[in-house]
Protein backbone atom coordinates (compact mmCIF):
# COMPACT_ATOMS: atom_id res chain seq x y z
CA UNK A 1 0.00 0.00 0.00
CA UNK A 2 1.07 3.57 -1.06
CA UNK A 3 1.72 5.90 1.23
CA UNK A 4 -0.76 8.35 0.16
CA UNK A 5 -3.37 5.95 -0.27
CA UNK A 6 -2.80 4.85 3.47
CA UNK A 7 -2.94 8.54 4.29
CA UNK A 8 -6.37 8.70 2.43
CA UNK A 9 -8.05 5.70 4.06
CA UNK A 10 -6.63 7.09 7.44
CA UNK A 11 -8.05 10.83 6.71
CA UNK A 12 -11.73 8.78 5.73
CA UNK A 13 -11.75 7.28 9.09
CA UNK A 14 -10.98 10.22 10.96
CA UNK A 15 -13.93 11.96 8.99
CA UNK A 16 -16.33 9.62 10.04
CA UNK A 17 -15.16 9.79 13.68
CA UNK A 18 -15.50 13.19 13.58
CA UNK A 19 -18.86 13.38 12.21
CA UNK A 20 -20.23 11.28 14.58
CA UNK A 21 -18.65 13.32 17.47
CA UNK A 22 -19.79 17.05 16.36
CA UNK A 23 -23.51 15.30 16.60
CA UNK A 24 -22.50 14.21 19.80
CA UNK A 25 -20.67 17.00 20.96
CA UNK A 26 -23.36 19.14 19.88
CA UNK A 27 -26.32 17.71 22.07
CA UNK A 28 -23.44 18.24 25.11
CA UNK A 29 -22.32 21.49 24.39
CA UNK A 30 -24.37 23.41 27.13
CA UNK A 31 -22.90 21.00 29.58
CA UNK A 32 -20.42 22.07 32.30
CA UNK A 33 -16.45 21.18 30.64
CA UNK A 34 -15.24 18.39 32.84
CA UNK A 35 -19.19 16.88 33.03
CA UNK A 36 -19.12 16.06 29.46
CA UNK A 37 -18.76 12.20 28.00
CA UNK A 38 -17.70 10.63 25.05
CA UNK A 39 -17.92 13.79 22.31
CA UNK A 40 -15.91 14.88 19.50
CA UNK A 41 -12.46 14.50 20.66
CA UNK A 42 -13.10 10.65 21.79
CA UNK A 43 -15.07 10.12 18.55
CA UNK A 44 -12.71 11.14 16.12
CA UNK A 45 -10.31 8.80 17.93
CA UNK A 46 -12.39 6.03 18.07
CA UNK A 47 -11.97 6.48 14.10
CA UNK A 48 -8.71 7.00 13.86
CA UNK A 49 -8.03 4.12 16.04
CA UNK A 50 -10.39 2.13 13.86
CA UNK A 51 -8.79 3.18 10.96
CA UNK A 52 -5.10 1.95 12.21
CA UNK A 53 -6.68 -1.17 13.36
CA UNK A 54 -7.74 -2.21 9.50
CA UNK A 55 -3.92 -0.84 8.45
CA UNK A 56 -2.18 -3.12 10.84
CA UNK A 57 -4.57 -5.91 10.03
CA UNK A 58 -3.51 -5.69 6.31
CA UNK A 59 0.34 -5.42 7.27
CA UNK A 60 0.78 -7.76 10.42
CA UNK A 61 -1.91 -10.35 9.61
CA UNK A 62 -5.73 -11.06 11.60
CA UNK A 63 -4.58 -11.37 14.81
CA UNK A 64 -3.12 -8.24 15.50
CA UNK A 65 -6.97 -6.18 14.10
CA UNK A 66 -8.14 -8.65 16.89
CA UNK A 67 -5.77 -7.74 19.52
CA UNK A 68 -6.92 -4.06 18.83
CA UNK A 69 -10.44 -4.83 18.64
CA UNK A 70 -10.60 -6.28 21.67
CA UNK A 71 -8.23 -3.61 23.01
CA UNK A 72 -10.78 -0.89 22.18
CA UNK A 73 -14.22 -2.91 22.63
CA UNK A 74 -13.86 -3.99 26.65
CA UNK A 75 -12.71 -0.51 27.89
CA UNK A 76 -14.99 1.15 25.96
CA UNK A 77 -18.27 -1.14 27.33
CA UNK A 78 -17.17 -0.80 30.49
CA UNK A 79 -16.77 2.66 30.19
CA UNK A 80 -20.42 2.76 29.05
CA UNK A 81 -21.41 0.48 31.56
CA UNK A 82 -20.24 2.73 34.28
CA UNK A 83 -22.02 5.55 33.10
CA UNK A 84 -24.75 4.24 32.41
CA UNK A 85 -24.92 3.01 36.78
CA UNK A 86 -23.62 6.53 37.52
CA UNK A 87 -26.06 8.46 35.77
CA UNK A 88 -29.03 5.79 36.23
CA UNK A 89 -29.71 6.00 31.99
CA UNK A 90 -30.19 2.54 29.92
CA UNK A 91 -29.46 4.13 26.60
CA UNK A 92 -27.16 2.25 24.95
CA UNK A 93 -27.16 4.51 21.85
CA UNK A 94 -23.68 5.71 22.82
CA UNK A 95 -22.12 2.37 22.93
CA UNK A 96 -23.25 1.29 19.69
CA UNK A 97 -22.45 4.31 18.00
CA UNK A 98 -18.77 4.33 18.88
CA UNK A 99 -18.57 0.52 18.32
CA UNK A 100 -19.98 1.35 14.65
CA UNK A 101 -17.29 4.53 14.09
CA UNK A 102 -14.50 1.76 14.99
CA UNK A 103 -16.16 -0.57 12.20
CA UNK A 104 -16.40 2.01 9.76
CA UNK A 105 -12.82 3.60 10.59
CA UNK A 106 -11.84 -0.05 9.96
CA UNK A 107 -13.75 -0.47 7.32
CA UNK A 108 -12.12 2.93 5.58
CA UNK A 109 -8.87 1.45 6.02
CA UNK A 110 -9.60 -1.53 4.12
CA UNK A 111 -10.50 0.34 1.29
CA UNK A 112 -13.84 0.49 1.08
CA UNK A 113 -13.96 4.44 1.31
CA UNK A 114 -16.93 5.70 -0.20
CA UNK A 115 -19.47 2.75 1.43
CA UNK A 116 -18.21 3.57 5.11
CA UNK A 117 -18.58 7.26 4.30
CA UNK A 118 -22.41 6.44 3.40
CA UNK A 119 -22.88 4.53 6.09
CA UNK A 120 -21.12 7.23 8.57
CA UNK A 121 -23.50 9.99 7.35
CA UNK A 122 -26.46 7.44 7.65
CA UNK A 123 -25.13 6.72 11.41
CA UNK A 124 -25.32 10.40 12.46
CA UNK A 125 -28.32 11.25 10.77
CA UNK A 126 -29.97 8.30 12.86
CA UNK A 127 -28.04 9.93 15.86
CA UNK A 128 -28.91 13.72 15.07
CA UNK A 129 -33.10 12.31 14.44
CA UNK A 130 -33.66 11.41 17.85
CA UNK A 131 -36.50 13.98 18.76
CA UNK A 132 -38.13 13.52 15.48
CA UNK A 133 -38.36 10.10 15.16
CA UNK A 134 -39.34 9.63 18.73
CA UNK A 135 -42.10 12.14 17.90
CA UNK A 136 -43.18 10.61 14.80
CA UNK A 137 -43.43 7.19 17.05
CA UNK A 138 -45.54 9.31 19.29
CA UNK A 139 -48.14 9.99 16.70
CA UNK A 140 -47.90 6.56 14.61
CA UNK A 141 -51.25 4.86 14.97
CA UNK A 142 -51.97 1.03 14.39
CA UNK A 143 -53.55 1.00 12.02
CA UNK A 144 -50.90 2.81 10.12
CA UNK A 145 -48.21 0.17 11.41
CA UNK A 146 -50.20 -2.87 10.24
CA UNK A 147 -51.01 -1.08 7.11
CA UNK A 148 -47.38 -0.49 6.36
CA UNK A 149 -46.44 -3.87 8.08
CA UNK A 150 -48.64 -5.61 5.22
CA UNK A 151 -47.15 -3.78 2.35
CA UNK A 152 -43.37 -4.40 3.63
CA UNK A 153 -44.56 -7.78 3.80
CA UNK A 154 -46.33 -8.29 0.49
CA UNK A 155 -43.28 -6.48 -1.11
CA UNK A 156 -40.03 -8.29 0.51
CA UNK A 157 -42.01 -11.32 1.08
CA UNK A 158 -44.49 -12.45 -0.85
CA UNK A 159 -43.41 -10.86 -4.44
CA UNK A 160 -40.17 -12.35 -4.33
CA UNK A 161 -41.60 -15.86 -4.24
CA UNK A 162 -43.97 -15.48 -7.01
CA UNK A 163 -42.90 -16.96 -10.19
CA UNK A 164 -41.73 -14.04 -12.68
CA UNK A 165 -42.87 -16.11 -15.81
CA UNK A 166 -45.83 -16.85 -17.89
CA UNK A 167 -47.94 -19.69 -16.29
CA UNK A 168 -49.61 -20.25 -19.72
CA UNK A 169 -49.18 -20.72 -23.07
CA UNK A 170 -50.24 -17.35 -24.10
CA UNK A 171 -48.19 -15.22 -22.09
CA UNK A 172 -50.57 -13.55 -20.34
CA UNK A 173 -50.90 -14.98 -16.77
CA UNK A 174 -47.70 -13.57 -14.47
CA UNK A 175 -48.35 -13.82 -11.42
CA UNK A 176 -45.09 -11.73 -10.21
CA UNK A 177 -46.23 -8.81 -12.96
CA UNK A 178 -49.80 -8.82 -11.53
CA UNK A 179 -49.21 -9.23 -7.99
CA UNK A 180 -46.48 -6.21 -8.33
CA UNK A 181 -50.04 -3.95 -10.11
CA UNK A 182 -51.55 -5.10 -6.73
CA UNK A 183 -48.59 -3.76 -4.87
CA UNK A 184 -48.75 -0.13 -7.23
CA UNK A 185 -52.54 0.11 -6.34
CA UNK A 186 -51.71 -0.44 -2.44
CA UNK A 187 -48.74 1.73 -2.16
CA UNK A 188 -50.26 4.69 -4.26
CA UNK A 189 -53.19 4.13 -1.77
CA UNK A 190 -50.55 4.34 1.73
CA UNK A 191 -48.88 7.32 0.07
CA UNK A 192 -52.30 9.13 -0.57
CA UNK A 193 -52.71 8.44 3.36
CA UNK A 194 -49.16 9.54 3.90
CA UNK A 195 -49.38 12.66 1.76
CA UNK A 196 -52.25 13.97 4.11
CA UNK A 197 -51.19 12.95 6.96
CA UNK A 198 -48.11 14.60 6.90
CA UNK A 199 -48.59 17.89 5.03
CA UNK A 200 -51.85 18.03 5.57
CA UNK A 201 -55.17 18.55 3.11
CA UNK A 202 -53.98 21.38 1.34
CA UNK A 203 -50.63 20.48 0.33
CA UNK A 204 -50.73 16.29 1.38
CA UNK A 205 -52.72 15.27 -2.12
CA UNK A 206 -50.41 16.93 -4.25
CA UNK A 207 -47.07 15.24 -2.63
CA UNK A 208 -48.49 11.94 -2.75
CA UNK A 209 -49.96 12.32 -6.11
CA UNK A 210 -46.95 13.56 -8.04
CA UNK A 211 -44.98 10.77 -6.43
CA UNK A 212 -47.86 8.08 -7.14
CA UNK A 213 -47.92 9.36 -11.01
CA UNK A 214 -44.16 9.07 -11.11
CA UNK A 215 -44.68 4.85 -10.69
CA UNK A 216 -48.44 5.01 -11.56
CA UNK A 217 -50.81 7.15 -12.97
CA UNK A 218 -53.30 5.23 -13.09
CA UNK A 219 -53.06 3.36 -9.41
CA UNK A 220 -52.71 7.33 -8.07
CA UNK A 221 -56.41 8.43 -9.84
CA UNK A 222 -58.20 5.13 -8.43
CA UNK A 223 -57.12 6.51 -4.93
CA UNK A 224 -57.59 10.26 -5.82
CA UNK A 225 -61.09 9.01 -6.93
CA UNK A 226 -61.89 7.00 -3.90
CA UNK A 227 -60.63 9.33 -1.25
CA UNK A 228 -63.08 12.20 -3.05
CA UNK A 229 -66.05 9.26 -2.90
CA UNK A 230 -65.33 8.88 0.28
CA UNK A 231 -65.24 12.35 1.91
CA UNK A 232 -61.43 12.02 2.77
CA UNK A 233 -60.25 14.74 0.12
CA UNK A 234 -62.23 17.97 -1.51
CA UNK A 235 -63.36 16.42 -4.35
CA UNK A 236 -62.31 19.35 -7.22
CA UNK A 237 -58.60 19.11 -5.15
CA UNK A 238 -58.68 15.40 -5.68
CA UNK A 239 -59.83 15.88 -9.47
CA UNK A 240 -57.03 18.35 -10.14
CA UNK A 241 -54.33 16.47 -8.44
CA UNK A 242 -55.13 13.15 -10.82
CA UNK A 243 -55.37 16.00 -14.01
CA UNK A 244 -51.56 17.05 -12.64
CA UNK A 245 -51.23 12.94 -12.63
CA UNK A 246 -51.83 12.52 -16.49
CA UNK A 247 -49.84 15.42 -17.18
CA UNK A 248 -46.63 13.50 -15.25
CA UNK A 249 -47.38 10.23 -17.59
CA UNK A 250 -47.17 12.11 -20.86
CA UNK A 251 -44.24 13.64 -19.73
CA UNK A 252 -42.87 10.32 -18.24
CA UNK A 253 -43.81 8.32 -21.72
CA UNK A 254 -41.34 11.43 -23.34
CA UNK A 255 -38.67 10.64 -21.29
CA UNK A 256 -38.47 7.11 -22.07
CA UNK A 257 -39.03 7.58 -25.37
CA UNK A 258 -35.98 9.77 -25.73
CA UNK A 259 -34.34 6.92 -24.25
CA UNK A 260 -35.70 4.05 -25.87
CA UNK A 261 -36.12 5.21 -29.34
CA UNK A 262 -35.14 9.11 -29.61
CA UNK A 263 -36.20 8.95 -33.46
CA UNK A 264 -40.02 8.82 -32.00
CA UNK A 265 -39.60 12.41 -30.65
CA UNK A 266 -39.70 14.52 -33.76
CA UNK A 267 -43.02 12.72 -34.28
CA UNK A 268 -44.87 12.19 -31.11
CA UNK A 269 -42.97 14.47 -28.87
CA UNK A 270 -44.90 17.97 -29.62
CA UNK A 271 -48.63 16.59 -29.08
CA UNK A 272 -47.27 14.52 -25.77
CA UNK A 273 -45.52 17.58 -24.42
CA UNK A 274 -48.42 20.06 -25.85
CA UNK A 275 -51.17 17.28 -23.58
CA UNK A 276 -49.19 16.93 -20.92
CA UNK A 277 -48.76 21.18 -20.97
CA UNK A 278 -52.42 21.09 -21.13
CA UNK A 279 -53.43 19.03 -17.88
CA UNK A 280 -50.71 20.43 -15.92
CA UNK A 281 -52.16 23.84 -16.33
CA UNK A 282 -55.51 22.94 -15.82
CA UNK A 283 -54.79 21.02 -12.81
CA UNK A 284 -53.06 24.07 -11.09
CA UNK A 285 -56.09 26.25 -12.09
CA UNK A 286 -58.36 23.50 -10.85
CA UNK A 287 -56.32 23.17 -7.69
CA UNK A 288 -55.67 26.90 -6.99
CA UNK A 289 -59.18 27.09 -6.81
CA UNK A 290 -60.20 24.38 -5.16
CA UNK A 291 -57.41 24.91 -2.32
CA UNK A 292 -59.54 27.86 -0.96
CA UNK A 293 -62.16 25.21 0.70
CA UNK A 294 -60.10 22.03 1.02
CA UNK A 295 -59.71 22.49 4.80
CA UNK A 296 -63.87 22.94 5.26
CA UNK A 297 -64.33 20.25 2.81
CA UNK A 298 -61.91 17.75 4.48
CA UNK A 299 -62.28 15.47 7.79
CA UNK A 300 -59.62 16.03 10.61
CA UNK A 301 -58.33 12.67 9.95
CA UNK A 302 -57.78 10.77 6.07
CA UNK A 303 -59.23 7.78 7.05
CA UNK A 304 -58.32 4.14 6.64
CA UNK A 305 -54.24 3.84 5.05
CA UNK A 306 -54.88 0.79 3.60
CA UNK A 307 -58.07 -0.23 2.33
CA UNK A 308 -57.54 -4.05 1.48
CA UNK A 309 -61.08 -4.78 0.11
CA UNK A 310 -60.89 -1.90 -2.25
CA UNK A 311 -57.85 -2.69 -3.71
CA UNK A 312 -58.72 -6.17 -4.28
CA UNK A 313 -61.49 -5.26 -5.86
CA UNK A 314 -59.68 -2.81 -8.43
CA UNK A 315 -56.94 -4.96 -8.66
CA UNK A 316 -59.13 -7.84 -9.36
CA UNK A 317 -60.15 -5.76 -12.45
CA UNK A 318 -57.22 -4.35 -13.56
CA UNK A 319 -55.33 -7.97 -13.55
CA UNK A 320 -58.27 -8.88 -15.71
CA UNK A 321 -57.68 -6.06 -18.28
CA UNK A 322 -53.68 -6.80 -18.60
CA UNK A 323 -54.59 -10.81 -19.28
CA UNK A 324 -57.20 -10.05 -21.72
CA UNK A 325 -54.95 -7.19 -23.38
CA UNK A 326 -51.83 -10.21 -23.46
CA UNK A 327 -54.14 -12.67 -24.73
CA UNK A 328 -54.90 -9.82 -27.67
CA UNK A 329 -51.18 -9.48 -28.14
CA UNK A 330 -50.52 -13.40 -28.97
CA UNK A 331 -53.77 -13.01 -31.84
CA UNK A 332 -52.73 -10.31 -33.08
CA UNK A 333 -48.64 -10.36 -32.84
CA UNK A 334 -46.58 -7.25 -33.67
CA UNK A 335 -49.30 -6.53 -37.04
CA UNK A 336 -51.51 -5.83 -34.66
CA UNK A 337 -49.39 -3.08 -32.61
CA UNK A 338 -51.94 -0.41 -32.69
CA UNK A 339 -54.59 -2.72 -31.88
CA UNK A 340 -52.67 -3.66 -28.83
CA UNK A 341 -51.68 -0.38 -28.15
CA UNK A 342 -55.44 0.19 -27.79
CA UNK A 343 -56.05 -2.56 -25.36
CA UNK A 344 -52.74 -2.73 -23.18
CA UNK A 345 -52.61 0.83 -22.79
CA UNK A 346 -56.05 1.08 -20.90
CA UNK A 347 -53.21 0.60 -17.82
CA UNK A 348 -49.87 0.44 -18.68
CA UNK A 349 -48.41 3.27 -21.07
CA UNK A 350 -44.63 1.97 -20.32
CA UNK A 351 -45.13 -1.15 -21.67
CA UNK A 352 -46.22 -0.24 -24.89
CA UNK A 353 -43.65 2.70 -25.37
CA UNK A 354 -41.28 0.50 -24.66
CA UNK A 355 -42.36 -1.86 -27.18
CA UNK A 356 -43.22 0.15 -29.74
CA UNK A 357 -39.97 2.00 -29.22
CA UNK A 358 -38.11 -1.19 -29.36
CA UNK A 359 -39.80 -2.34 -32.81
CA UNK A 360 -38.84 0.83 -34.67
CA UNK A 361 -35.29 1.07 -32.89
CA UNK A 362 -35.29 -2.51 -35.04
CA UNK A 363 -37.22 -1.82 -38.09
CA UNK A 364 -39.54 -4.13 -37.23
CA UNK A 365 -42.53 -1.89 -37.73
CA UNK A 366 -42.46 1.39 -39.49
CA UNK A 367 -41.88 5.15 -37.43
CA UNK A 368 -45.65 6.19 -38.45
CA UNK A 369 -47.02 3.06 -36.61
CA UNK A 370 -45.19 3.47 -33.03
CA UNK A 371 -45.85 6.82 -33.23
CA UNK A 372 -49.55 6.26 -33.63
CA UNK A 373 -49.06 3.05 -31.45
CA UNK A 374 -47.95 5.18 -28.14
CA UNK A 375 -50.38 8.09 -29.20
CA UNK A 376 -53.30 5.54 -29.12
CA UNK A 377 -51.91 3.94 -25.87
CA UNK A 378 -51.44 7.31 -24.13
CA UNK A 379 -55.09 8.40 -25.27
CA UNK A 380 -56.57 4.77 -24.07
CA UNK A 381 -54.79 5.13 -20.89
CA UNK A 382 -56.53 8.53 -20.59
CA UNK A 383 -60.05 7.18 -21.45
CA UNK A 384 -59.87 4.16 -18.95
CA UNK A 385 -58.92 6.82 -16.27
CA UNK A 386 -61.70 8.80 -17.07
CA UNK A 387 -64.08 6.29 -16.96
CA UNK A 388 -62.90 4.71 -13.84
CA UNK A 389 -62.70 8.30 -12.14
CA UNK A 390 -66.32 8.62 -12.80
CA UNK A 391 -67.22 5.32 -11.87
CA UNK A 392 -65.81 5.62 -8.49
CA UNK A 393 -65.04 9.19 -7.66
CA UNK A 394 -68.99 10.39 -8.43
CA UNK A 395 -70.27 13.59 -9.63
CA UNK A 396 -68.25 16.08 -7.62
CA UNK A 397 -64.37 14.61 -8.93
CA UNK A 398 -66.01 12.91 -12.61
CA UNK A 399 -67.23 16.17 -14.15
CA UNK A 400 -63.77 18.37 -13.25
CA UNK A 401 -61.56 15.11 -13.84
CA UNK A 402 -63.16 14.12 -16.96
CA UNK A 403 -63.17 17.64 -18.65
CA UNK A 404 -59.76 18.14 -17.78
CA UNK A 405 -58.71 14.90 -19.56
CA UNK A 406 -60.80 15.43 -22.62
CA UNK A 407 -58.96 19.07 -22.58
CA UNK A 408 -55.17 17.41 -22.61
CA UNK A 409 -56.33 14.57 -25.17
CA UNK A 410 -58.13 17.64 -27.66
CA UNK A 411 -54.99 19.38 -27.13
CA UNK A 412 -52.64 16.28 -28.29
CA UNK A 413 -54.78 15.46 -30.76
CA UNK A 414 -55.23 18.29 -32.33
CA UNK A 415 -51.25 19.23 -32.48
CA UNK A 416 -50.79 16.00 -34.49
CA UNK A 417 -53.65 16.55 -36.56
CA UNK A 418 -51.95 19.93 -37.63
CA UNK A 419 -48.49 18.13 -38.08
CA UNK A 420 -50.21 15.91 -40.62
CA UNK A 421 -52.03 18.30 -42.35
CA UNK A 422 -48.82 21.07 -42.53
Amino acid sequence: MEFFEMMERLAAALAIGFLVGVERGWKQREDVEGTRVAGLRTFTLIGLLGGLSGILGLLLGPAAFLALVFAFALPWTLYKASEIWREDDVSITGLIAGIAVFALGALASLGHIQEAAAAGIALTAILAGKGLSHGWLRQLTWPELRSALLLLAATLLALPLLPDRALDPWGAFNPHELWLLTLLLAAASFAGYAGLRIFGPRHGLFVAGVAGALVSSTAMTIDMARRAAKGEAAPRLAASVATLGNGVMMARVLVLLAIVAPALLTTAGPPLAVASLTSILIAFGLGRRALRHADSDMPATPGNPLDLRFIAQIALLLVTVVVLARLASHVWGEQGLVGFAAIAGLVDVDAITLAAGRMVTNDTVPHATGVVAVLVAVGADTVSKGVLGGVIGRQGFAWPYGLASLAGLAAGTGTYAAMLWL
